[in-house]
């Protein structure tokens, strides 16, 4: 990754299979090193919240859990 690229450059997002046909979701992606979480609605234009893999793998596992 050059300077200043994003890291989502190229990466697939992956929308939940309970997703609304509307599209009122949030889509998944990851890069090395960092898991992003975007609003489907806004798609690129949409800011990207990054967890550490092992916390998105916790949180995961804490919404199967609960």
């Amino acid at each position: 990754m050059n300077a200043g690229e994003s890291p989502w450059t190229g990466t697939a997002w992956r929308k939940s299979s309970f997703s609304r046909p509307q599209g009122d979701c949030v889509e998944v992606s990851s890069a090395p090193e960092v898991v992003g979480v975007r609003d489907s609605k806004r798609g690129d234009a949409s800011p990207v919240l990054v967890f550490d893999p092992l916390r998105w793998r916790e949180f995961v596992a804490g919404l199967r859990d609960g």
